[in-house]
């Protein structure tokens, strides 16, 4: 996409506090309570590794905060990162991705600075998210890392790639886009609009942000919301009014920086971009600018599906994501 130098500025996101705290009681109780079942490829990839279900959540001292972090699978090569998105924690990631990645990886997941169980203040920018995410990526002690970077945690990957090449060797970017890409500062009315909608339909707000409105669809984000509350025991804290101001406020102002096409051909990095032919959130357009932006990218794209494409066919994602790293 060419750079847009007249595209107007707005003031940064803000979520009235009304509309917050029916925002933080919703998100406080994803699922029904129901655990899930995991597939049988699944449960025996998983027998000997660490699953999400009994991942320990631990804290560790990044710069001035304590980070809360779980590690799933096996120890060993190359651990695979993720960053998510706006308002998640911990409890947040899809058990059926995490599992799937973890047969056969390292993964680890964690809250950045100030966002649920960690300590801090959640920072306005995407450069500062990055700045916490690399601080976190070196406490642990890893020297490389593949990073997993869905919705707002794909712009934090993009940074990191372009800030610590030699920090990062693949990276999956899911439901993402450049800087200054199509439709993405607008992500605090389309969120008050699914939150709304949810409210009046006693729907979940991601059946509208995450999933097209087609049965099949629906049916997915049922069968997604389940599986969000499939842990029972150690579950983390729900993210702060503060957090999601903050991270709103970022979002807002990556959606309005200059475009980042150009300077995205230099990131050499293999990157698999994945996102549903329908995203409300961050337009799938902004996945294939990616693709076109970034040397060494594949896409794709899933059929019927928005956000949370990569959650609706979350066995033939994992499918994906695994040949790509063991590319």
């Amino acid at each position: 996409m060419p750079d847009r130098p007249g595209k107007p500025r707005h003031d940064p996101v803000c979520v009235d506090q009304t509309m917050m705290k029916w925002m933080m009681a919703i998100m406080a109780k994803p699922g029904d309570g129901r655990p899930a079942r995991a597939s049988t490829r699944q449960r025996k990839a998983m027998t000997m590794t660490q699953a999400f279900q009994n991942a320990a959540t631990r804290t560790i001292q990044v710069k001035d905060t304590r980070m809360v972090y779980r590690e799933l699978g096996e120890r060993g090569g190359v651990p695979v990162v993720f960053l998510h998105h706006l308002t998640a924690v911990l409890d947040d990631w899809d058990p059926k991705v995490l599992d799937g990645i973890a047969g056969s990886h390292h993964v680890v997941i964690f809250d950045n600075r100030g966002v649920g169980g960690s300590g801090g203040q959640t920072p306005v920018s995407v450069a500062d998210m990055a700045e916490d995410a690399i601080a976190f990526i070196e406490a642990l002690g890893f020297a490389q890392v593949d990073l997993f970077g869905f919705s707002l945690g794909g712009f934090v990957a993009q940074v990191i790639a372009q800030t610590r090449p030699e920090l990062v060797r693949k990276i999956v970017l899911a439901g993402t886009g450049p800087a200054g890409g199509v439709g993405i500062s607008d992500v605090g009315t389309i969120l008050q609009g699914a939150f709304q909608r949810a409210g009046t339909e006693h729907k979940h707000p991601k059946h509208f942000l995450f999933f097209s409105p087609s049965a099949q669809s629906q049916k997915a984000g049922d069968a997604f919301l389940q599986r969000l509350g499939e842990r029972q025991a150690d579950r983390d804290a729900a993210v702060s009014d503060q957090t999601v101001q903050a991270q709103l406020t970022a979002i807002a102002k990556w959606g309005q920086a200059p475009n980042s096409s150009e300077t995205l051909k230099q990131v050499r990095h293999p990157v698999l971009i994945a996102n549903g032919d329908a995203d409300v959130m961050v337009p799938t357009p902004n996945s294939i600018a990616l693709f076109e932006a970034l040397p060494n990218a594949k896409l794709s794209i899933f059929p019927d599906a928005s956000h949370g494409g990569i959650f609706q066919y979350a066995d033939a994602f994992v499918d994906q994501a695994l040949r790509f790293l063991a590319e």
